[in-house]
């Protein structure tokens, strides 16, 4: 793909915005070092990315570790590992195949870092609460991130988490949605494979959720802590519109519910990360104040998919269809950012500079 500028246009203040099961040990959570602490300084530099098949040659950590980030978030289907029939051991080896590969092991001793799930590593194919294996793959996913004994997420289903980092004037609030565990069931589609409509369809029942009640609740609660950036990570896409795949489009009352919110707590300065797709992509949401949500899409470390195509009405700029991972760069003096899609090389595919509102977000 033909590398793009960095600083693509991207217009307004924030607004907010078969897995071939190998012998490898099962991995054995007392054996699972603590999480490294998260930085006491201001973050500068953060990477995210998300779609990493254990089985697949990883070599894009190097290109990460050459960035020397501050945070490193991982988006969901860390790992790979919902190929029926759904086991907790079959998951549990994809994890120590992982955490087997010395690029990740590198980033996982020297990076601090913070994880969600998408339906890979939750465990069932663009599943939902419907999922049986919940619980065990729950208690998997905290075992293998490190998760100690009183982490708040031992003390609610799901694997939601939001933490604050840095001092008063540059704190960034990184929340971590659970999409997975109490999502309804989506409406399939009348026409698959058709563009736009390829597996699901809108379903406005008011009756269906995402988050679900308590989520919901738990997220209000967040927004409305101090910070100055927030960081608001969605295993599936939010913003993004012209394809048929998962998506909050497939509920739009909750998509709609979730943008109020923002608005209603505040949350001025939020950038809304997430993965899923197997390419990488800006999405620009107008707001009524003429500024906008923004998105950034990075999915695919291992296995980018290089057909891709989507209508993409709300897209800043092409499509990125090979492997990758982003970087967000936090200029504090200037309020401003730089979001970069970054190859296996380290090279920036595809960017924009984002600058933000004044004042708490």
């Amino acid at each position: 793909m033909r590398r793009r500028p960095l600083l693509a246009a991207a217009t307004g203040a924030l607004g907010g915005a078969l897995i071939a099961c190998t012998q490898l040990p099962v991995a054995d959570p007392s054996s699972v070092a603590a999480p490294l602490p998260m930085p006491a300084g201001p973050l500068r530099r953060i990477a995210f990315g998300s779609c990493i098949d254990q089985d697949k040659p990883q070599p894009i950590w190097n290109a990460i570790l050459a960035q020397r980030p501050d945070l490193f978030l991982f988006g969901g289907d860390n790992v790979y590992a919902s190929t029926p029939p759904w086991s907790r051991e079959r998951l549990e080896r994809a994890y120590a195949r992982l955490a087997a590969d010395p690029g990740f092991a590198q980033l996982r001793a020297t990076v601090p870092h913070l994880a969600t799930w998408d339906d890979h590593d939750y465990g069932l194919n663009d599943g939902g609460s419907e999922f049986a294996g919940q619980q065990a793959s729950r208690d998997a996913f905290l075992a293998f991130w490190g998760a100690p004994a009183d982490d708040p997420r031992r003390n609610h289903p799901g694997v939601y988490q939001a933490v604050r980092i840095g001092p008063p004037g540059q704190r960034v609030q990184v929340i971590l949605l659970d999409g997975r565990s109490f999502r309804s069931p989506l409406r399939r589609t009348d026409r698959p494979m058709a563009p736009g409509r390829e597996r699901y369809l809108p379903d406005p029942d008011p009756a269906k959720t995402l988050l679900g009640a308590t989520q919901w609740a738990w997220l209000e609660a967040q927004l409305r802590q101090p910070a100055e950036l927030r960081l608001l990570v969605s295993g599936i896409q939010v913003l993004a519109e012209g394809h048929g795949w998962e998506c909050w489009g497939n509920l739009p009352l909750e998509r709609q519910r979730l943008l109020d919110l923002l608005e209603r707590t505040g949350a001025r300065n939020t950038v809304l990360l997430s993965g899923d797709r197997h390419i990488g992509a800006f999405y620009r949401q107008p707001r009524a104040d003429g500024t906008a949500w923004i998105e950034v899409t990075s999915s695919g470390m291992t296995h980018a998919w290089a057909q891709a195509s989507e209508a993409g009405p709300n897209r800043i700029g092409d499509l990125v269809r090979q492997n990758h991972f982003a970087s967000i760069d936090i200029d504090w003096s200037q309020r401003r950012l730089q979001a970069a899609l970054r190859g296996e090389s380290g090279a920036v595919l595809h960017g924009i500079e984002i600058p933000w509102a004044a004042g708490p977000a």
